[in-house]
């Protein structure tokens, strides 16, 4: 299998070029992490591996030790911690190499479980640290690398073989780059089991690990559907306070994503529950719920990037009143609603809820993203009435 770059190492490299703080790069297991910030680093150390956990629990002047840091060099050497999420005290063994040591090293810290999820309470790390999402890959990755100048790119024209291998073997990197059915089933095997078996036990230290895989695929089924957490409650027999506490932990250690409802200035909205998502469409048998869950996968690699990247603050949310007139996502710019996106596998008539919703939100944009639609040489975004788009178009302007 032959490597090829991707677009978070320009990422990383513009960091460590330009910002002292530490890299945290999050994202779901085996999506890249590891490779991408190898291939920048002079250090390497996994808490996976048991001589390293070893150091690392010493604390932050053997830290400093291991990583030689008292020596005179050209410039700071760049060292990477691996999975550093799963040791309960991360966030203090940090903060105190940080302040002490953090002129002397550019440090990247990588996990499988969300490290921003501290962000809900008190934050020690605040000011000490910069948050990369990453993300497996998208159409606008298979086109470019580099890193992009604004939001918005230039509309490019994706193989035919490249567009198939992100809808048969989905966007992470070793089923869509070997390209092999019986892998990619194998491959996508593993991965929940390692999931449900090694992560809920390392992380969460959930004990009834059977009633979870039961709920794993349930959601696995439902992928872009409202979250009715009475009915899975029902269903796996558990509380409805078990289950969204489990929802939320699978959305944590990247399983899938939640997509919650946009209600403000929309007359007669509803708050309703949110909907979810698989980060792996591959697995999906129903073509529409993976059409639907592409998009979702490529909109939120998008706007957790533009977020990341200092363009704004982004969301991904749904619309949804009590008239059951729906768009499938709302992508909203620093609180307010920029574009809508309804999907669709081949129906070509517009749907009238994007104009409905588009005179509510006042978004700027309101699109029709049809997946069996060829490629067109234009620019999506130059239209601001509700507009029928290809697929590949819209989302070759995306990250």
């Amino acid at each position: 299998m032959k490597e090829r770059p991707r677009f978070y190492t320009a990422v990383l490299t513009d960091h460590l070029e330009k910002h002292r703080q530490m890299a945290l790069v999050s994202g779901p297991r085996q999506v890249g992490k590891t490779t991408a910030c190898r291939s920048l680093s002079d250090q390497y150390l996994n808490w996976d591996n048991a001589d390293d956990r070893r150091r690392l629990l010493r604390g932050p002047a053997a830290l400093a030790e291991t990583l030689q840091l008292d020596r005179l060099v050209a410039k700071p050497p760049v060292a990477v911690l691996d999975e550093l999420h799963k040791y309960s005290k991360w966030k203090s063994l940090l903060k105190g190499f940080f302040d002490t040591y953090g002129d002397r090293v550019h440090l990247i810290v990588t996990g499988s479980s969300r490290l921003d999820v501290f962000r809900r309470g008190s934050d020690s790390l605040m000011g000490r640290y910069l948050l990369y999402r990453m993300h497996p890959w998208s159409v606008g990755e298979s086109l470019r690398t580099d890193l992009p100048p604004r939001e918005i790119q230039p509309p490019a024209e994706l193989t035919s073989a490249e567009w198939d291998a992100l809808w048969e073997h989905g966007g992470f990197p070793e089923p869509f780059l070997r390209r092999d059915s019986r892998f990619t089933r194998r491959w996508r095997s593993l991965r929940q089991e390692q999931l449900s078996r090694e992560d809920l036990r390392e992380v969460a230290q959930v004990g009834d690990l059977g009633t979870i895989e039961t709920l794993m695929q349930l959601l696995a089924e439902q992928s872009a559907q409202q979250l009715i957490y009475s009915n899975l409650a029902r269903e796996i027999q558990v509380s409805v306070d078990t289950v969204k506490r489990w929802v939320d932990l699978l959305a944590r250690l990247h399983y899938g994503f939640m997509v919650r409802p946009w209600f403000r200035n929309v007359a007669k909205a509803l708050r309703k529950e949110p909907k979810w998502f698989q980060r792996d469409w591959s697995g999906l048998a129903d073509d529409g719920a993976r059409a639907e869950t592409l998009v979702a996968c490529h909109l939120l690699k998008a706007v957790e990037g533009w977020t990341d990247l200092g363009f704004g603050d982004f969301e991904l949310r749904y619309l949804r009143d009590k008239q059951k007139r729906e768009v499938d996502f709302l992508v909203v710019k620093d609180h307010k609603p920029w574009f809508l996106v309804e999907v669709k596998l081949s129906e070509t008539s517009l749907s009238p809820s994007l104009a409905h919703f588009q005179a509510q939100t006042k978004a700027a944009h309101a699109f029709q993203l049809v997946v069996n639609l060829g490629y067109q040489p234009a620019d999506c975004f130059r239209v601001h009435r509700p507009v029928v788009v290809p697929a590949r178009t819209l989302l070759s302007q995306l990250l």
